[in-house]
């Protein structure tokens, strides 16, 4: 049987794990009465909350005397390191494209790092069902796109299928109006023969030297860690000895204990695999994406993995708030560089450093989302830490700072055209283009700095009434384009410990944006809301209503407090300024300011 690897890579929410979801079923992976979950490649508690793919992740299927590895990519701007290290796993990808929002920022991106490896391209037009496809104008958006890229003859000379893929449903012919998704027979036929035809078998240079670039990680709980990488050439063995080469090209030796294929979602042991195929190994040791596994004696070492440089970085401390330790384990700042350095162990897109301070430490990555991801799941191991405000990374270059810029697509109803234009101009963002669609939507192209996003996503979902969509993808770095205004409120900071109460908050609402209900604990220098006015504000939230024994002659007033904001995690990154932190335990999270002595008393 012969091998063939493919990615599918796309912008996010375009369809590519709902499109694997019925590739497996129909491929014949899952029983006929067995119960399959939405989604199923996502596995990652957070992917189902968020809905989105943040890790990439190994999947297969036989069709007819081939077997196909498939790679199900994040499509996120922020996971873009996942992807970069994945396509070099493969011979091939499949480019989904939603066929209303036709290319996206990140299309562009995925497709572009697709091109540059001179894999074998598919193109596939996701969602041909909905009101609003417009098929043949996103088609040639997609060959536009490829010209800009510079495709070579080769390459555009792309196949292009048309699908829903929720419904199960692929066809070659072109849809001359809106295919509705209960009209249609479930059939992925069409796809599974464009796809034997189309990709190219792995090499199988078996005679070859050994070597193996790991790409990724797998985890069991009882082999734990193991490699998962393509063999480039040669053959492996269980039970063989062989070398792993890391960044100083000096081999350790170790015994393979056992290989593994993946045969749709399970891992199968194996006696031996060979070029070509997609494995798992056990029993290496200390490794990291980007090592070799070769042979000691004669050894072929592969070109390290090089992903984007990042963007963004953020400190996080350790949790030294008053209320440390009451519902996690606060990291102490040895544990916390050991739990920060195992993630960069499986992420090439982050980098760790040491802080200011000897508890701190500086995390560089792609965006504020990837970040947040990395503070989420050590939340959810029961750990405590705080964490400062996203800033992006500044560059030298001959004498002159450079900053990241990002190129921003909004896609908005015209209502909101004018104050978002205003908003992004404020924030050094200058219009590329714009286009005004049939359906009363605007689509507008946008070159801004990285740091006038910070913050901005979650007043533009505000602003436009949840129905403007944002992307963005980095550009380049250019020379630092000035100071931006970035949050113009000050803060309404607690000024003392103890339980807020109703009556004092009930007063404070006329103050500001209250962040926190009545009777939970606070401490002194803990942001307790958003002031309306640009100064912090020092508050006493203790405050009670005094009682005598006087009865009143007129009414007392009802305390009816309004609803308080509940911050998640991505919206206090965005909203705390240089001089406060975010506490976060495994069931609270608060803003802090830095230092919690609050002037004057």
């Amino acid at each position: 049987m012969d091998f063939r690897n493919i990615a599918i890579i796309a912008h996010v929410d375009h369809g590519k794990t709902t499109l694997v979801d019925a590739i497996l079923k129909q491929s014949g992976i899952f029983r006929e009465n067995e119960v399959v979950e939405e989604r199923v490649m996502d596995s990652i508690d957070q992917e189902k909350e968020r809905g989105i793919t943040i890790e990439a992740k190994n999947t297969s299927f036989t069709y007819r005397d081939s077997k196909f590895n498939i790679v199900d990519t994040p499509g996120h701007a922020d996971f873009g390191g996942e992807v970069e290290r994945i396509l070099g796993m493969v011979d091939a990808a499949c480019l989904l494209v939603d066929a209303a929002e036709g290319p996206l920022p990140q299309t562009r991106f995925v497709l572009q790092k697709a091109i540059e490896k001179n894999l074998k391209l598919l193109v596939i037009i996701n969602k041909i069902d909905r009101s609003d496809a417009r098929v043949q104008e996103v088609e040639n958006e997609i060959f536009d796109l490829f010209i800009d890229l510079g495709a070579d003859e080769m390459q555009m000379e792309y196949p292009t299928i048309y699908a829903i893929a929720r419904s199960g449903y692929a066809t070659l012919d072109r849809p001359d109006a809106t295919v509705r998704a209960d009209s249609v027979e479930p059939s992925l036929k069409p796809l599974f023969e464009l796809l034997y035809k189309t990709v190219p078998k792995g090499e199988m240079s078996v005679d070859s030297t050994l070597s193996i670039l790991i790409s990724n990680i797998a985890y069991s709980d009882y082999l734990g860690r193991m490699a998962v990488g393509r063999i480039a050439q040669g053959k492996i063995n269980k039970g063989d000895f062989v070398g792993l080469f890391g960044k100083d090209g000096k081999g350790r030796g170790f015994r393979v204990q056992q290989v593994l294929q993946y045969v749709g979602l399970e891992q199968k042991p194996v006696e031996e695999a060979f070029a070509g195929d997609i494995v798992i190994l056990t029993g290496v040791p200390e490794f990291t994406i980007g090592d070799t596994i070769s042979t000691i004696d004669a050894s072929v070492i592969q070109k390290r993995l090089e992903v984007e440089p990042p963007t963004v970085r953020m400190t996080f401390f350790v949790n030294t708030s008053p209320l440390a330790s009451k519902d996690g384990k606060p990291l102490l700042s040895r544990e916390l560089g050991d739990r920060l350095c195992k993630e960069a162990l499986r992420n090439v897109a982050i980098r760790v450093e040491e802080g200011e301070t000897s508890d701190s430490f500086e995390v560089v990555g792609r965006g504020e989302l990837q970040l947040s991801v990395i503070i989420e799941k050590i939340r959810r191991e029961g750990f405590e830490l705080a964490v400062g405000k996203p800033q992006v990374i500044m560059r030298e270059v001959n004498g002159i700072q450079h900053e990241p810029f990002e190129e921003v697509l909004i896609d908005t109803p015209s209502d909101y055209v004018g104050a978002i234009s205003e908003y992004m101009l404020q924030r050094k963002g200058v219009m590329q283009g714009m286009e005004t669609r049939d359906d009363g939507r605007n689509r507008i192209t946008f070159e801004i700095p990285s740091r006038g996003l910070i913050g901005f996503r979650g007043y533009f979902m505000t602003e436009t009434r949840g129905m403007g969509i944002l992307n963005a993808r980095f550009l380049e770095f250019r020379p630092y384009a000035g100071e931006i205004p970035m949050r113009v409120n000050g803060a309404l900071v607690a000024d003392r410990p103890g339980k807020s109460v109703a009556y004092a908050l009930f007063h404070l609402q006329a103050r500001g944006r209250l962040f926190v209900p009545a009777g939970i604990d606070v401490y002194e220098g803990m942001v307790i809301g958003e002031h309306h006015r640009d100064n912090d504000l020092p508050v006493n939230v203790l405050k009670e209503k005094k009682l005598t024994n006087i009865r009143a002659s007129g009414k007392d007033e009802m305390i009816q407090l309004s609803t308080y904001t509940n911050l998640s995690l991505e919206r206090a990154l965005e909203w705390i300024d240089t001089d406060e932190i975010v506490e976060v335990t495994p069931k609270h999270l608060r803003i802090r300011k830095k230092s919690l002595k609050v002037p004057g008393r």
